[in-house]
């Protein structure tokens, strides 16, 4: 466990410790030394941010970090404490607070280009593995076994992991981080990570290092995991790479190049839905009302089950995103799921949804989203549109206009054309779209 196990109120502990003891007390209790650049400020008073993160740790599992075991600055301590809640003064700490919004993290992993990645791929990614049968399930100590179980309850699940030389990379890995399989020169897989431990014993039975090799030291399930062709010129157009980078070895990427890799591949994590509340918590049991106990599950829950990134989808945002040039398109998560494009440029803000066919079912589909997404919107929507890759037809086009909504299609290669619905419906609708005071 590393410092991201470490939660605000492990700190604030932490900080009665250091004033109960004093400053001077506190660090050389604990060996630390005093803090050079980035000061923790609390109600007035300002605290050494490595040594008050290192000693909180000890809350997570009765250790304490020394001041060797982990590195401080900009990189690790402040946005940890940022996304705790805290303030810090440094020489770049806004910017690493800025930097650390976006939580996920998003790894770059080679795995299909050598014959033994490769054999590797075929034995834990292409097929689940039984994790609770005894070869297995003897090697895994009662902590792993439990949260595996948590997250692959049927004792199934895919796996990946790392050499001891990742050991510092992986250290910041956690549930839901996103994962990119890599291997002549596209992504071929992506996937969500479930539950991550170091466990060399358990690797070994998966993938038996070769006479002299090294093992694998961190292990990692997969919560999704889905097939992918993507180029890597699409990849390092979106995280600000030449476009000839070849990704040769493991990445492990996070703050806003973290976000635009997610959001410009559509990337939906479960584990992102789930700290939205649109679906609900591993072992989690709700209560429904009489009329809904004989429903399947709602369309985010089942959207949940089988969609972590659709390749069509993807590619038609990607190429649409291309031809903004004023603005910049984000998405935000919300109780309703999590949208495609956000939009807040010099015309106000809008909402798009995108869909990879044109069949009512699907433009029906994405008339029930942008409605429902709306609603949770950071901003009041002032426009509201759907991005199909083909015209529409006449009849479905004015289902999507009769309540506002424009429709944005491909019609050559980088080129897209609007549709706008008329304004008497866009007005009327707005009112609707803006009424997000009862759905919080």
């Amino acid at each position: 466990m590393g410092i991201d196990d470490v939660t605000r109120d492990h700190v604030l502990q932490t900080l009665a410790e250091y004033d109960d003891l004093s400053r001077e007390v506190f660090l050389s209790k604990y060996g630390f030394k005093p803090a050079r650049s980035y000061l923790i400020l609390d109600d007035g008073r300002r605290y050494d941010s490595k040594a008050i993160v290192g000693v909180a740790h000890r809350h997570v599992n009765g250790h304490a970090l020394g001041p060797g075991d982990f590195s401080g600055g900009a990189a690790t301590v402040v946005p940890v404490l940022t996304r705790l809640g805290f303030h810090v003064e440094g020489p770049r700490a806004e910017k690493a607070s800025a930097d650390s919004s976006f939580a996920t993290r998003l790894l770059i992993s080679p795995a299909f280009g050598s014959a033994e990645s490769r054999r590797h791929w075929k034995d834990t990614l292409d097929r689940l593995v039984p994790f609770t049968e005894s070869q297995f399930a003897e090697r895994l100590t009662d902590d792993e076994l439990g949260r595996l179980k948590e997250f692959h309850p049927d004792g199934q699940a895919r796996f990946w992991g790392a050499t001891p030389g990742h050991d510092g990379k992986m250290a910041a890995v956690r549930t839901g981080d996103v994962v990119l399989f890599t291997g002549k020169n596209h992504v071929r897989a992506i996937g969500e990570i479930g539950a991550i431990f170091r466990n060399s014993s358990f690797a070994d039975v998966m993938w038996p290092p070769k006479q002299g090799g090294e093992s694998w030291h961190t292990v990692y399930s997969l919560r999704q995991f889905g097939p992918a062709e993507i180029p890597y010129a699409t990849l390092s157009a979106l995280l600000g790479y030449t476009s000839t980078f070849m990704y040769p070895g493991q990445l492990v990427l996070s703050g806003e190049r973290a976000r635009a890799g997610i959001d410009g591949l559509l990337i939906t994590t479960r584990t992102a839905l789930e700290d939205a509340g649109a679906v609900a918590l591993p072992d989690t049991v709700s209560e429904l009302p009489v009329e809904r106990q004989h429903t399947r599950s709602t369309t985010v829950e089942r959207a949940a089950q089988k969609v972590l990134f659709n390749r069509e989808e993807s590619a038609l945002v990607i190429e649409f995103c291309r031809t903004l040039t004023d603005t910049t398109a984000t998405r935000f998560a919300s109780a309703a799921g999590i949208c495609d494009i956000f939009l807040n440029g010099p015309e106000g803000s809008e909402l798009i949804e995108a869909k990879s066919r044109v069949e009512r079912s699907y433009v029906r589909e994405a008339l029930a989203q942008l409605l429902d997404y709306a609603r949770y919107a950071p901003d009041a929507v002032g426009r509201l549109a759907a991005l199909f890759p083909q015209p529409l037809d006449p009849k479905e086009r004015h289902l999507l206009h009769h309540y506002g909504i424009d429709v944005i299609h491909r019609v050559s290669p980088g080129a897209f054309e609007r549709v706008p619905a008329p304004n008497q419906a866009r007005e009327q609708m707005r009112s609707t779209w803006e009424s997000r005071e009862l759905s919080h």
